[in-house]
């Protein structure tokens, strides 16, 4: 880990990463000791995404995280990581209802937040949305392909853009979100080719998570990263460690010596002085 301290990066500096072709990284954090380390390890941009709801709420999906519970973490996280770019997901019916109240919201996670950037899900019907955020000052970045907040109209969470016709729709909703003002786009659980050419299509980053390794960059959940959240694990997924595991097995071994009475042992007590003692 990097101890040098970082300079956060802008919208333009993300921007230009893409057109000198240097990749963009991004993870998910949701509290203050993921964040540290996440800043520590350079990672260029932190997402607190509504993915809190199943990996940290024990929802079973995004749908029921509040705005409360988005800008308590995204005010967690600003702590752990001060010097990384942040942005934070907008919770499902934060934007939908009209566009006045997601202007308010998307102002409220900025002003609380104090994050650079907001996310909304959708598609094109959510360019108009986008564009009027943008014109009030705020940074959007768009969330296309599979978008949890909306996986039961879906049908699921499954790959999408998987024929031409929903391909060149998705291809579409960037190009019009970019046009609007859009930052960013992240693109979910699609075919590789569709991540590449939305990537040659616009001239924003484009993070991929399960959309193949042409887009600008790529996210994945902290909690799958490290192996620390086992009710699914996506195919896109890589495990880059089995904390799940480890954690499982230091509990258990704290389990027995405690029931043992093996801890706390002589080096893990306080001694008093003899003669106090006998004053007891």
């Amino acid at each position: 880990m990097s101890d040098l301290k970082k300079k956060k990066l802008t919208i333009v500096q993300l921007i230009q990463k893409k057109a000198d072709k240097q990749k963009v990284t991004m993870v998910t954090a949701y509290d203050y000791s993921a964040a540290i380390l996440a800043e520590k390890a350079g990672i260029d941009t932190i997402l607190v995404g509504d993915s809190l709801g199943m990996v940290v709420l024990g929802y079973e999906s995004t749908a029921p995280v509040t705005m409360n519970e988005m800008i308590y973490h995204g005010k967690i996280v600003r702590r752990g990581a001060p010097s990384t770019f942040l942005i934070v997901d907008m919770p499902f019916m934060s934007y939908q209802v009209s566009i006045s109240n997601a202007i308010a919201n998307a102002g409220r996670i900025m002003k609380q937040t104090e994050c650079e950037c907001v996310k909304i899900e959708g598609g094109t019907e959510m360019v108009p949305v986008i564009n009027a955020i943008v014109k009030a000052g705020i940074p959007v970045c768009f969330h296309i392909g599979l978008t949890p907040q909306t996986a039961t109209k879906l049908s699921g969470f499954k790959v999408q853009g998987k024929d031409a016709g929903s391909a060149k729709e998705l291809i579409r909703a960037a190009k019009e979100a970019e046009d609007a003002g859009a930052c960013m786009v992240v693109i979910e659980c699609v075919p590789d080719i569709v991540g590449k050419r939305i990537t040659q299509e616009v001239s924003i980053p484009t993070i991929g998570i399960g959309a193949g390794k042409e887009c600008d960059g790529q996210v994945l959940v902290y909690h799958d990263l490290l192996g620390l959240f086992d009710r699914f694990t996506p195919k896109f997924v890589k495990r880059y460690a089995d904390l799940g595991t480890i954690a499982y097995e230091a509990l258990s071994a704290y389990k027995r010596e405690v029931e043992a009475g093996i801890f706390p042992g002589a080096e893990y007590s306080f001694k008093m002085n003899h003669e106090e003692e006998k004053n007891i």
